[in-house]
C-alpha cells in the first residue's frame, strides 16, 4: 500500500493505518492476520518480490492511480508497488491494474494501451449490473471477483451471468 492509498483508505473508509506497522495494516484491512499474507513497506525495494527470480502467479494493483499507471507504462518505478509490477511485465506474469479515476484523459488511455501491449490487463472498477447488484458491497464484490478470476483464484463473490439468482448477504432477507 502506498502513502496515497493509506490516505484514501483513511478518508473513504475511516480506517487509520500506520504503514510502518505491517501486522497492523493487515489487521486493519482484513480484521485478522492470515498466515498467507506478507506485508512489505512500499519503499522497501530489497524484498524478494522486487526480483524476477521470486516466483509469483501475478499481481493486482487496486486501485491503480494515473500516476502509478504512468510510471509502470514508462518503466520508471519509484516504489515497490511499481517495481513489482515491472517484474510481472518482464517475466510475463499476470498484472492487473484497476483504475478508478474517471473520466480518463488521453494520456491515461495511451498509458493503458501501452501496459496492455506489454502484457498487463486493465480492469476498470466498473461493476456489471446484469446480476441485479443494488448495494455498494455487491458492486465491490463484483470487481474483486473479476480481479480474482483473472489471477486464477476461485471465488464465489458474485453471481455469474446465466446462474440462478442467489442471496449473498444475510441482511438482504
Amino acid at each position: 500500500m502506498s502513502e496515497a492509498g493509506q490516505k484514501v483508505i483513511n478518508h473513504e473508509l475511516q480506517i487509520p493505518l500506520d504503514l510502518n506497522d505491517g501486522p497492523g495494516v493487515v489487521r486493519g484491512l482484513l480484521g485478522e492476520e492470515p498466515p498467507n499474507v506478507v506485508y512489505h513497506h512500499y519503499k522497501d525495494l530489497e524484498v524478494a518480490i522486487a526480483s524476477g527470480s521470486y516466483k509469483t502467479e501475478g499481481m493486482a494493483i487496486v486501485p491503480c492511480s494515473g500516476g502509478t499507471l504512468g510510471r509502470i507504462a514508462c518503466g520508471a518505478s519509484s516504489n515497490l508497488i511499481e517495481r513489482a509490477a515491472e517484474v510481472c511485465l518482464k517475466e510475463r506474469r499476470r498484472l492487473i491494474l484497476v483504475p478508478r479515476e474517471t473520466p480518463y484523459s488521453e494520456i491515461m488511455i495511451e498509458n493503458m494501451l501501452r501496459v496492455t501491449r506489454a502484457g498487463a490487463m486493465i480492469l476498470p472498477a466498473s461493476p456489471g449490473f446484469y446480476a441485479g447488484e443494488t448495494r455498494v458491497e455487491q458492486m465491490v464484490d463484483f470487481i474483486v471477483s473479476r480481479v480474482l478470476d483473472h489471477l486464477g483464484v476461485d471465488n464465489t463473490l458474485m453471481q455469474r451471468y446465466g446462474e440462478p439468482a442467489r442471496r449473498r448477504h444475510p441482511e438482504e432477507d
